[in-house]
């Protein structure tokens, strides 16, 4: 489970690139609320360095995080003691009873396992997982991250890091995305590579897999007072409190 997020990645992940997931947060709390889960248990499906998990414990609510990142899941372990953190694939992980599953950060366009179950599959763990009138709440990545084929090259820097990342979107919607990360230790900088694919999807079809499975869906491009990127959509699953 240590091929992606690695040491250094994680760290940088962390400090430098939380902004969205803060920003995410008041509008994620505010569905909750919106759908009367007030209180219990929340699964965090990617839960990365812990900041989502934070939000929610604050607020009042038991948090399951599970991330496929060793090292993301030491920085949240270290974040929230009061929240319980599972390593683990989000495509594989036992789903416990629970009022709502979210998942920030297009997690479930990533190809990090081979063999992962299907979409669908996932959603159906998860509806069965819900209680009546439960949410899940998620957002993804859609075709049209890059406006070429051309890859494109960006960096971003901190005080003791540099990230450099080239993207390439290709004709399949497979985003792919080498990067290479230096961070300082001591008076040297230490040098990591990670390559991370994704398979885009528009969000009509991911709101159809989850009408099939039984949810009441809405699609929104933000969160709150949060507008999520370009060509993302965030999705809003219910399921409904009987089936009369």
């Amino acid at each position: 489970m240590s091929e992606w997020y690695r040491k250094d990645l994680a760290y940088i992940h962390d400090v430098g690139f939380r902004s969205y997931v803060l920003r995410a947060m008041p509008g994620i709390l505010a569905i909750l609320k919106q759908h009367g889960i007030q209180d219990g248990l929340i699964v965090d499906l990617g839960c990365g360095s812990g900041l989502s998990a934070e939000e929610l414990v604050r607020t009042g609510y038991q948090v399951l995080g599970v991330d496929i990142s060793a090292d993301m899941i030491e920085i949240a372990r270290c974040r929230v003691p009061m929240a319980e953190f599972q390593l683990g694939s989000l495509f594989k992980v036992e789903i416990p009873d629970c009022n709502a599953v979210i998942s920030i950060s297009e997690c479930f366009n990533y190809l990090f396992d081979p063999d992962h179950q299907t979409l669908t599959q996932v959603f159906q763990r998860i509806y069965d997982a819900l209680a009546p009138g439960g949410v899940f709440i998620f957002d993804i990545a859609e075709p049209g991250q890059l406006t070429s084929a051309t890859p494109v090259k960006s960096f971003t820097e901190g005080e003791d890091w540099i990230v450099l990342v080239e993207k390439q979107e290709d004709s399949q919607h497979i985003l792919t995305r080498r990067i290479i990360t230096f961070r300082q230790v001591g008076n040297d900088y230490r040098r990591d590579d990670e390559v991370h694919r994704q398979q885009l999807y528009a969000a009509a079809e991911i709101a159809t897999m989850l009408q099939q499975v039984g949810y009441q869906v809405e699609i929104q491009r933000c969160y709150g007072q949060f507008a999520l990127p370009n060509a993302h959509a965030a999705l809003i699953a219910r399921k409904p409190m009987s089936n009369l």
